[in-house]
This record gives C-alpha cells, structure tokens and sequence, in this order.
C-alpha cells in the first residue's frame, strides 16, 4: 500500500511555529522554500501571513500557560520576547489587558481573532476551525449513536467479567485485524482493550495530553473501570462539537510521526465506524465462549429500553 501524501498544511505550521524559527527566512528554510513563497503559500492557505500567525498562536500559548499557572516571565521568554515589558505591550495589545489581569479559563478562553481559525488549543494539538458558515443538523442522531456505542461496550465488558483467562486469551479469529496499525485482534482480550481504550487516544490529542501508554494484558475489570472514566469525557466532546457546528473544524496531532491533521468529524467517524465493527466481532467471540444473554446490538431496541422512545416520533 502507497504511502500517504505528506500534510502540507502540517508542514507549513510546523516551520512557521517551531520555537527555533523566529525569522522569516528561518521558517522558510524550515518548510524548504524561499520567504516570497512560504507567505504566499500559508497566506493563500490561512489568509494570514507567517509572522502574524505565529505571533498570534504564541500569544495565543502564552495565555494558555498562564491561565494554568506559569510565571509571565517564563512564557515571555517562550513567547520569543526579549523583555517582559515587551510581551505585556504586546499581550496587551492582542488581549485588551495585561497578562496579569487575564481572566481565569473558565470566564474567558485564550484564543485571539483569526482569519484562518487556526488556534493554540493545548501544549501538543492546534486546533483549526474551517472558518465555514453551517446549519444546525435537525436530531441528535449522532448522539444516539455515540450513547449506544458507549452503552453497547459497557454491556459487553460486563457480560465478559466472569470469563477466566483461558476464555479470554482463547485465538477464536487467527489473522484478525481491523487496522493496519493496531496489530492482530484474535482474542477477546484483545478486542475488548480496544473497544474499552479505542476514544483514549483521541481524547489526548483533543485535549492536548501526553499519548497514553500501552494498555497490555489488563483485566476486564480494568476496562470496564476505564471505560467508565473516558465515556463521559467522550460525550461531552461529542456534544460541545454539536453544539457548535464544527465537525468541518480540524486538529493537528502532534502525537502522530509525523505529525497529521485531522477534521472533527473524521474522528467521530472514526471512533464509531471501528467500534461498531469490534462491537460485531465480540459478540460473536463471546458467542463461542459459552456467553449468549447479550443485549440485542440494534439502536432502536437500545433506544425503546433506555426510555427514550417517544410514541408520537418513531412510531407515528
């Protein structure tokens, strides 16, 4: 299978953005083009020229860390402002107020205006809104499917707790893979670690986290444990991306190598797309293990039994 193109947009960000680049032409060596066309490519792609970008998402950083605590001593220097003078005039300036009035996260966010929506959005991820007007979608269909999902692994999970090793570590699909970069899933263990763990990652990206180690061997009880800590997080990402429209908004993934970027609504996609098909797979393993009494995976019996059901919609 061919390689994937390289991301442009990543690579232009990232020569425009590394801390050792603060000059023009340093981020044009960086992206391995001449200054003229790194400010005319990053402007026809953002609509904002090179050095204004980086100033704004540094300025953009710098409110970030200090809503978390740091010195502005020390995210001056970061910022790349030779005195903390010259950085208050600055964040002064892009803020309305100095960086020491800066309101709390929870009051105000740290983003500035951008033409281009592309965002600090935590210490490995930039966030980019595709800056597009949009239509509220009618239902909450998503977040049906997104609550099933979260409620189909729990059942799952629970109804595997009782198995012993053997059951559990038992090759019932030999060669089984669901992607190219997960490695074999031919156990139930195994395909429950992914169904528990699958949103962990993406979680770390969305909210600018370290990457999550390796689960390993863990216990069925561990994952059901997990799952219930990450659901939640899960939902209210889902919710607050539908709540503003901005499935066409995209993250950089600095925990990939290299680095990718990814539209809101390809995770989601994702995420459920693959669950879906564990989903599928673990029943039918939990089958060969002796274990039937499962719920039925249809949404819409979902949907009766958890009380959702309303006569006058589905049934009229």
């Amino acid at each position: 299978m061919p390689s994937p193109p390289p991301d442009r947009l990543v690579a232009l960000l990232d020569a425009v953005l590394a801390d050792e680049r603060p000059r023009l032409g340093d981020m044009a060596a960086g992206a391995h083009l001449s200054a003229f066309h790194l400010s005319h490519q990053l402007s026809a792609a953002t609509g904002e020229p090179p050095v204004a970008l980086r100033r704004r998402v540094l300025l953009e950083r710098a409110a970030w860390h200090l809503q978390r605590g740091a010195r502005v001593t020390d995210v001056a220097l970061a910022a790349g402002y030779d005195s903390v003078d010259g950085f208050a005039r600055a964040f002064g300036r892009a803020f309305g107020h100095p960086p020491s009035q800066l309101p709390p996260a929870v009051e105000r966010g740290h983003w500035l205006p951008a033409p281009n929506g592309i965002h600090f959005h935590g210490p490995s991820v930039l966030y980019v809104d595709a800056g597009e007007a949009r239509e509220h979608p009618a239902g909450d269909v998503l977040e049906m499917l997104v609550r099933h999902d979260v409620d189909d692994v729990r059942a799952l999970l629970r109804a595997s707790r009782l198995l012993g090793p053997q059951a559990l570590d038992a090759v019932r699909m030999p060669g089984h893979r669901v992607t190219d970069w997960h490695g074999p899933e031919e156990t139930l263990r195994a395909v429950l670690t992914h169904l528990a763990l699958g949103v962990e990652p993406w979680l770390a990206v969305l909210e600018g986290a370290t990457s999550p180690p390796e689960p390993g061997d863990v216990s069925v009880a561990d994952l059901l444990e997990r799952h219930e800590e990450l659901s939640p997080r899960w939902l209210a990402w889902v919710r607050d991306v539908q709540r503003r429209s901005a499935w066409g908004d995209a993250v950089v993934d600095a925990l990939c190598d290299p680095p990718e970027s990814f539209r809101l609504g390809q995770v989601a996609s994702h995420a459920l797309t693959f669950s879906t098909q564990r989903r599928h797979v673990a029943r039918w393993m939990l089958g060969r293990a002796g274990v039937t009494d499962l719920p039925d995976p249809d949404p819409i019996l979902w949907h009766r039994c958890a009380g959702h059901d309303d006569p006058r919609g589905l049934h009229r």
